[in-house]
Formats: structure tokens, C-alpha cells, sequence
């Protein structure tokens, strides 16, 4: 009974959509179209998405996934740097940690609005410098770097959740080992090798999960920053659901295949780091 409320809104803000969306998926449903009049066609929409015949959702797939492997290696190679940084003691160490948390607290939708007018060919801070120093502007959001520009902006605003994670995991770690490594004869380098990394890394590939996963579904930055544009340089899997089903085409049935795909995408990789989480942690 305690938990009855709970589970109520649980169920209705999650399994309620997810169940209409599985439904829709498998119907010719349309925007704007009666209710009334849809058709249940079974699998065809996967059939076509699968087949190729939507030539745009294979270039979606493998730009999200590009960038899903980019922005995933790039923060936690730098979160791991920084983490290691942080682990040691410095003056305005609790500055830095302030500066590192801005960007996290910031919604998306306003860091793409941010970095949409520094990214400005004509009056952006970037172009400011540039210009001063090489003596060019730069189209950052044009088909040459959009993808670019549009990874650097999650690199930016993600990397620090990267190292936080790292970091709470150096500190955690017990000082023990490296005593006896120290004692024992272990360098610096060893010591890294042979005891950091592998008590350390649950947490690294707990952070590479959740990066990897928000990495596939990202929408809000490239939305904004360039809405899937220069036309499909920065269409990642989840801006081409939204083209189909509402932007432009209005395909409601065929936007919500693309999303369950996406999911089975997302589940698949989840499990997959899990899984090589689990496996390592039994031979640490």
C-alpha cells in the first residue's frame, strides 16, 4: 500500500507510452490522421527501415554511433587526465571543482544556445579569436565541421562528469596497496598499472556506460546547434525520429520503429559493457 503511489505514476509515465509506442510502431499511423482509421501492418516498418529503404536511417545509425564511440573515448581519456590531476592536493582546488561542475547544471538546450552564437560565422567569440590570430573566420557549423563543432560542445559539457566519477573512485581506494607496492620495489608507472587501474575500474566502465548510452539518445545540443543539418551531417538517430514523425514527413509509425530500434541499440550496448564489467571484475 505504501508503495502503491509510487508504482502507479511509475507505470503510467512509463510502461503506459512504452506499450502505445511498441502498438504504434507496427501500424501505417500518420500525424494528423483519424485514430480511428489506422491499420495494423505488422513488421513492415522495421522491414523497411532494416532493408535500406529508408536510405536516411543506416547514415543515421552510423553517425550516431560515430559519434557515440568519439564522444565516449574523448571524455574518458580527458576525465581520467583531469581526475588524476584532481587527485592530487593544489591551491583553489575547490575552484576548480566549481568550474568543473558548471557545465553539467546547464540544461543542454541552453548550452547549444550558448555555442550556437560563439560558434557565429560573423559576430561569434571563436571566429573573434581566429580571426585576430589566423586571420580567417571559420564555419564552424558548416557541412565540413558541423559533426565536429557538435561533438566538441559534448565533449565540453560531459567530460567533467567523466572525471567526477574517476575521481570518486581515486579517492576511494585504499592506501594500503601502494604501500606494499612501494615496499615490494613497484615505481610509480607499476603501481598506476597494476593497482589503480584495476581498482578503479568499475567505476571507469560505469562512466563509459552512461556516456555511451547518452551519447546514442543525445538530441537536445545537435537539435539546436544545427537541427540535423548541414543537410544530414549532424543527423543522429534520434533527430531523424523527430524529422519523421513530426518535422517534416509526419510519419508517426515509422518515427516510432526508429525509436524502438534506437532502444534495442541502447539495451544492447548497456548490456554488453555490463556484461564485460562483470567478467573483469571477476578476474581483478
Amino acid at each position: 500500500m505504501y508503495i502503491l503511489p509510487a508504482v502507479t505514476i511509475l507505470v503510467l509515465l512509463t510502461l503506459v507510452p512504452s506499450v502505445f509506442l511498441y502498438y504504434v510502431s507496427i501500424t501505417d499511423y500518420e500525424l494528423g490522421q483519424l485514430w480511428s482509421t489506422h491499420k495494423l501492418i505488422g513488421f513492415r516498418n522495421y522491414h523497411r527501415l532494416l532493408s535500406g529503404r529508408d536510405f536516411e536511417f543506416w547514415p543515421s545509425v552510423r553517425i550516431s554511433i560515430t559519434f557515440m564511440l568519439l564522444a565516449t573515448s574523448i571524455e574518458t581519456v580527458l576525465g581520467f587526465a583531469i581526475a588524476l590531476l584532481l587527485n592530487q592536493e593544489f591551491r583553489f582546488k575547490s575552484l576548480v571543482f566549481g568550474c568543473l561542475l558548471m557545465p553539467i547544471t546547464i540544461t543542454p538546450s541552453i548550452v547549444g544556445q550558448m555555442w550556437k552564437l560563439m560558434y557565429n560565422a560573423e559576430y561569434g567569440v571563436l571566429n573573434y579569436f581566429t580571426e585576430r590570430l589566423l586571420g580567417v573566420k571559420v564555419a564552424w557549423l558548416g557541412p565540413e565541421l558541423a559533426f565536429l563543432s557538435t561533438l566538441m560542445v559534448d565533449v565540453w559539457q560531459w567530460t567533467p562528469f567523466v572525471a567526477l566519477i574517476i575521481y570518486a573512485g581515486l579517492r576511494s581506494i585504499p592506501s594500503e596497496p601502494f604501500e606494499a607496492a612501494l615496499v615490494d620495489g613497484a615505481n610509480t608507472v607499476q603501481s598506476f598499472w597494476y593497482i589503480t587501474l584495476p581498482l578503479i575500474r568499475p567505476l571507469l566502465m560505469l562512466a563509459v556506460i552512461f556516456r555511451s548510452m547518452d551519447s546514442l539518445k543525445l538530441f537536445d545540443v545537435p537539435f539546436v546547434l544545427t537541427q540535423g543539418g548541414p543537410g544530414s551531417a549532424t543527423e543522429l538517430l534520434s533527430l531523424h525520429v523527430y524529422r519523421l514523425g513530426f518535422a517534416q514527413t509526419g510519419w508517426v509509425a515509422r518515427a516510432a520503429a526508429t525509436a524502438v530500434l534506437l532502444l534495442v541499440m541502447i539495451i544492447s550496448l548497456s548490456r554488453l559493457l555490463v556484461r564485460h564489467i562483470r567478467e573483469g571484475g571477476s578476474t581483478v
